[in-house]
Order: C-alpha cells, then structure tokens, then sequence
C-alpha cells in the first residue's frame, strides 16, 4: 500500500497445492496516461492465454501461477513497492521454491523491415538479426542453461524466431521488467521480449495502440510459453 492508494497483484495457480512451482508474470500497469497496447497490455494477453491452455491441463507435476503484478512502471519501478518485488519478498518469507520466473514484457512488436532491430551494444550486431521479427529471452549471467532450455522448449512449438541473450545487470534493457525482482529475492528469472524500445519506435508513446500489435507472432510467442512452462513443470 502507498500514500496513494491500494494495490493489487492478481494471481492465479495451477498444477499442485504445494511443492515446488513456475511463475510466469505480466505486469497490468501502464506508462503515465498512455494506451500501453503492446507495453504491457500485450503480456497480459499472453497471461490469460496461458490460463486458457493451462486450466485444462490436469499433468502438470509441479505448480505453476500466474500472476498479473501491479506497479512495474515509474515511479515505483525498482521499489518495495512495485508489484512482482512485494510478491518476490512474499515467495522468500514462505520460503517457497521456485524453480523459475518468465516476465512476459512486450510481445506484441514485430516487423520485417530492413534495420529496425537496435540493440544494447554494438558487438551484439555480429550474433543478433537487424531486423525485429523474433522474440528474445533475456537473463544474467550464470542463468545460461535456463535460458537455453527456455529458448528450445519455445522452438518446439513455434516456427517464430527465438533468441537468447544472458548479459550483465548493467546492460540497459537486461533488467527492465519483473524478473529483476526476482534476481533480488534470490530466483532464477528470465525476460520474454519483443524487446522494448530496442525495436518498437511507440515505446511510452500515445501510439502504442492496439492497431500496432502483430497478434500473429503475438500468438506464437504465447505458443511458444506454453510450451516451456510444460518443460519447467515436469
């Protein structure tokens, strides 16, 4: 609760009661006053997708929740305040497992032009396509064999482009979203991304609309969760 008022995460749970579990996390929050469509409407999306495809699944061995957070933007980002560092905290003083954490942030952004994807560093233009038709997964270094089992689980089911990248917590973009918080309180985390600003030109802009989101890819992204969730679940 803060000086303005009270706030909420939303979470649902799937798979056991108990036990160790798979957070997959979206925050609801947008910029300031604008439409936020792909930052982080579409993330969203992608959460209730999965409690779609989830809520028939009577296989799954370990738990898995679902949780919409609260307060991701500024001013709260990286605060005690911010939703996933108030759920974060919650998870540690339960001592709870948690054998991962997927933030879905920005999934709705894809193009084929020629020159539109950026990115952090320059070495990073030899591994990594200059155009923005893929979706990254993004992690810290010593994560390395979870985000390749991420990345290929998604390949399974999806002929979308994936990506991953494992990099320092200073490089612009590597901790900009919920699973930072995790990082914190001790998790294994990991970002899904259409990598924010580093392509889409709408970033924190009046024209992140709905009319801009690829729901194609959007869709295979989603696709592609689902099935890495499954993975981590077994």
């Amino acid at each position: 609760m803060t000086g303005a008022g009270r706030y909420r995460n939303v979470i649902g749970s799937f798979g056991r009661e108990s036990g160790e579990r798979v957070v997959v996390g979206a925050h609801y929050d947008a910029a300031g006053p604008y439409p936020g469509a792909d930052d982080n409407a579409s993330g969203v999306a992608g959460l209730l997708e999965l409690a779609r495809e989830l809520g028939g699944d009577a296989t799954l061995a370990a738990r898995v929740d679902l949780v919409a957070f609260t307060l991701e933007e500024p001013p709260y980002y990286d605060t005690e305040w911010m939703g996933s560092h108030v759920h974060a905290a919650a998870l540690r003083r339960q001592g709870a497992v948690v054998r991962a954490m997927l933030a879905l942030e920005m999934i709705g952004c894809f193009t084929d032009a020629p020159g539109s994807q950026e990115v952090p560093h320059p070495l990073l233009r030899l591994v990594y396509p200059s155009t923005g038709r893929f979706v990254a997964v993004v992690g810290r270094i010593g994560e390395v064999r979870l985000l390749r089992r991420i990345k290929r689980t998604m390949q399974e089911a999806t002929d979308l482009e994936v990506y991953s990248m494992t990099g320092p917590e200073w490089l612009p973009g590597v901790d900009f979203s919920d699973h930072r918080s995790f990082w914190r309180h001790g998790y294994p985390a990991a970002m899904v991304t259409d990598t924010a600003f580093y392509r889409n030109p709408r970033y924190h802009t009046a024209s992140d609309t709905p009319a801009t989101l690829d729901y194609r890819r959007m869709a295979e992204v989603v696709r592609g969760v689902h099935r890495a969730v499954l993975a981590l679940a077994r």
